[in-house]
């Protein structure tokens, strides 16, 4: 076992969290554990487990049980997330979107019903918080208006930086401080904590769609709620009772995703980052949003078409998803966020003509070639627009800066 007396930098965990104590199991690569289910003769003790399970969302040092209240393989994972977000534990799910249902479900079961939510949020988070399935009740608010909107019920308060799809940025920090005993749940799924850690900024839950730059290639769907211990406890018993359950093999493909994180994200930020620069001084394109801490997301608006955008890309694949090691392209106001009605989705700034570009591995050049050719599919001779670059403004509790980021 390494010494972790002295911190690791975030390159060196992605590699080794989760996998330290391989050497001393006489392996190199992880193993995969596929079982469902695990022998053992001793039914009172497996029963005192169960119980302790049941009581307290954690199993002892034994052998696993039954794969809905664990699995080795999607342990390390969990053990390999929570050490790159600095927090105590994580759970894993079969989805982004089963975490984020699992969060609400733990304080529902506390009698905390009430959601304070800042739009943008992912598409079908804010379809999950408004329709109110899970017998939850949203407010939306600005930044600035999350004490004001703070009842004796509410259980959460949800935030995304930078937001899908428009890379507005909030001063997190700030946000936490007006949560006070609330607990701040972080989407982080597209800063990653290659370029931001929420914990660091006094928020208590972190939220992943694993699917995207976890995983990093496009083939395996799952996400991960980082947290305390706690927390933690009572989000296995949901995952249990549920069956939200992360498969083994989702485990270990994010695992071995974790490891190259810091090299893809940095490595296309570097792309995404020339990108913008380019199609800001693009007068096909009217307004283009870039977030100050970077990464690989780009938004932009087009003067012209944007669904002809769309169908002219020949390198970039025209699809929904990001966080891939090939690029794609998809229309929020299509896809992503069809699910929010047009009036709150245009609100919070997700436009018709905006379009949201992840940024892959792909040679800058080679993008940005077929880019060129995509936006003179759309263009329909509008070259008299004046394009703008608005990267997206950390948001510091005014209403009025809020609107100016999510423009």
């Amino acid at each position: 076992m390494d010494d972790h007396s002295r911190p690791r930098a975030l390159a060196t965990e992605a590699v080794h969290a989760g996998r330290d104590d391989l050497a001393a199991l006489g392996l190199h690569a992880p193993p995969i554990d596929l079982s469902t289910t695990y022998p053992s003769a001793d039914s009172r003790a497996e029963a005192a487990r169960v119980d302790a399970f049941a009581a307290h969302g954690v199993l002892d040092d034994g052998p696993p049980v039954y794969g809905r209240l664990g699995n080795p393989t999607v342990a390390r994972f969990e053990t390999a997330l929570a050490r790159l977000e600095g927090t105590d534990a994580a759970v894993a799910f079969a989805s982004g979107m089963a975490a984020l249902t699992a969060v609400l479900l733990v304080r529902l079961s506390a009698g905390l019903r009430h959601v304070v939510a800042v739009r943008p949020l992912y598409g079908c988070s804010d379809h999950l918080l408004t329709a109110g399935a899970l017998g939850s009740e949203v407010t939306w608010v600005d930044p600035a208006g999350v004490a004001d909107a703070i009842r004796p019920d509410t259980g959460l308060v949800m935030v995304e930086s930078p937001a899908n799809p428009t890379l507005a940025e909030i001063d997190l920090r700030a946000v936490a401080h007006a949560c006070g005993s609330v607990p701040l749940l972080v989407d982080n799924t597209f800063a990653t904590p290659v370029l931001q850690r929420p914990l660091d900024s006094e928020a208590r839950l972190v939220l992943h769609s694993a699917t995207k730059y976890l995983g990093g290639h496009g083939d395996v769907l799952g996400g991960v709620v980082a947290c305390d211990e706690l927390f933690a406890r009572e989000l296995r018993k949901v995952r249990f009772a549920t069956g939200g359950v992360l498969h083994p093999l989702a485990g270990y493909l994010l695992l071995r995703g974790l490891s190259t994180l810091p090299v893809r994200v940095r490595a296309a930020s570097a792309s995404a980052a020339e990108l913008a620069r380019r199609l800001a001084a693009d007068p096909r394109v009217t307004r283009v949003h870039y977030p100050r801490i970077g990464g690989a997301m780009v938004a932009f608006e087009v003067a012209g078409d944007p669904h002809a955008v769309i169908a002219g890309v020949g390198l970039v694949t025209p699809a929904v998803s990001l966080g891939s090691v090939d690029s794609l392209i998809q229309h929020p106001a299509s896809i992503s966020h069809r699910v929010v009605a047009a009036d709150d989705r245009r609100a919070a700034g997700v436009s018709d003509r905006l379009l949201r570009l992840s940024v892959g591995l792909e040679d800058v050049e080679d993008l940005w070639a077929d880019l060129d050719r995509a936006l003179g599919a759309g263009d329909h001779g509008r070259r008299d627009a004046v394009s703008t670059v608005r990267p997206a403004r950390t948001v510091r509790g005014t209403p009025q800066g809020t609107r100016r980021a999510a423009r």
